[in-house]
């Protein structure tokens, strides 16, 4: 299946480690920034670490912008604290997760949510995103009217149910 994608913004995915006060996990894992760009090092590098701490870069993600979702780029912009959602999938394979997805469209980062066991978490928005989102709207925003629709009376759709039992059953 090919991406309907109208824009591609190449990041990459900052995470923190953080050991865990259970005795039924070891670590706690939360993405805590995007990098713009794709940095040269691999994933899972480690960045830096303290104590209890490090921090891992998880690897590049794309966030894809399509025309139909600029409504919904201009509200997360229009927020005052604009952020991009980022998605980790835990893995059978290692104790690091997957990094998932990563997107600037509310309706998206929160639908990633309904999987319930994904870790969806939104970071702060780097300014230089901001500003290609906007360029993209700018580019591409059709202002849609709102419509509010009109539901059929019940009445008019059918016999009232007194009626039926009245015809047919007596």
């Amino acid at each position: 299946m090919s991406s309907t994608a109208l824009a591609r913004i190449p990041v990459g995915v900052v995470v923190e480690r953080r050991k865990a006060k259970s005795p039924w996990l070891d670590f706690l894992w939360r993405p805590v920034s995007v990098l713009v760009g794709n940095p040269s090092a691999a994933p899972w590098t480690a960045i830096s670490a303290e104590a209890e701490t490090t921090l891992f870069y998880a690897g590049e993600a794309v966030i894809e912008l399509y025309r139909t979702e600029t409504a919904n780029y201009r509200s997360n912009l229009a927020s005052g604290t604009p952020v991009l959602w980022v998605v980790l999938r835990a893995t059978a394979s290692g104790p690091a997760p997957a990094l998932l997805a990563v997107t600037a469209d509310p309706a998206e980062g929160e639908a990633f949510t309904d999987a319930g066991s994904d870790l969806v978490e939104a970071v702060p928005m780097p300014a230089a995103i901001a500003e290609a989102i906007v360029d993209f709207i700018a580019r591409h925003h059709v202002e849609r009217p709102f419509v509010k629709r009109h539901r059929e009376r019940a009445e008019s759709q059918a016999p009232a149910r007194g009626e039926e039992e009245r015809e047919g059953g007596e």
